[in-house]
């Protein structure tokens, strides 16, 4: 029998999923889309602003009706115990085991280089690379086989942008954890990769100066247009299934053809 298109296949049925930056955006995108294909979601958030956020995250995701459910977690992921708070709440609202961890939360600073201090690298670094490898480290030993890391990068990793340098270097030195980290988990069968948005119409996009974003609407062959948080969910969602099992180590672009990997 057909699948209707209200249907959605619950390939993720049993699996638990970790989402930082879940309270809105990009990273509840990914949380609700989980969620849609079977997955139990922990969303993780940063500020007491965002509360109403998450919560509402929550009910959305059990109005699904498949058996989802959300837990959220507010943790600072700038500290190193973070990790491991999320993991036990994980642990004790799901069981034993995590399959997925999406690395969402990020941060950027708008700054020519000349004006950064160590407190705004700090702020950039300490969330957008330390934490998603402290992450793993606290995860690791309850990653289910077979695993999936999936990191939020972005375009910017690859190209030089003014005022942007904390930011798109984060962003390398994160596209750069996950082919060492593909190299590191594939022989227990998990598979870390990267997704590379372009612009998507977020919070965090107002803060990018309106010259870099009309260059890249300009330079976007499919219509020349913002990416959505849905065109990026897919991605996500397809690299957390079984589908997606001989890609690893991978920084796939999503970008509407911006960029060119």
């Amino acid at each position: 029998m057909a699948t209707s298109k209200t249907e959605i296949p619950q390939t993720l049925k049993g699996k638990v999923a970790i989402v930082t930056g879940a309270s809105r955006g990009l990273g509840e995108g990914f949380a609700y889309e989980l969620a849609k294909r079977g997955a139990k979601i922990v969303a993780t958030y940063t500020s007491p602003k965002s509360d109403q956020h998450v919560t509402a995250l929550a009910e959305k995701i059990a109005a699904l009706g498949n058996g989802s459910e959300c837990i959220h977690v507010r943790a600072d992921l700038r500290s190193p115990d973070s990790a491991a708070q999320i993991v036990q709440s994980s642990l004790e609202a799901f069981g034993h085991a995590i399959d997925i961890v999406v690395n969402n939360a990020g941060a950027e600073v708008v700054k020519p280089f000349q004006d950064i201090t160590t407190d705004d690298f700090d702020f950039v670094y300490h969330l957008n690379v330390r934490a998603p490898l402290l992450l793993l480290q606290a995860v690791k030993p309850h990653l289910r086989a077979p695993g999936r890391i999936i990191n939020i990068s972005s375009v910017g990793s690859r190209s030089g942008m003014k005022s942007l340098s904390l930011y798109c270097s984060s962003k390398a030195a994160l596209e750069g954890m996950t082919r060492c980290w593909a190299a590191e988990l594939g022989g227990d069968g998990h598979t870390v990769n990267s997704v590379n948005p372009g612009p998507v119409q977020s919070e965090m996009l107002d803060n990018i100066p309106r010259e870099i974003i009309e260059m890249q609407l300009a330079q976007t062959p499919i219509q020349n247009r913002l990416g959505t948080v849905d065109d990026v969910a897919q991605i996500v969602a397809w690299l957390a299934s079984e589908e997606s099992r001989w890609v690893t180590g991978q920084c796939i672009s999503a970008s509407g053809g911006w960029a060119l990997y």
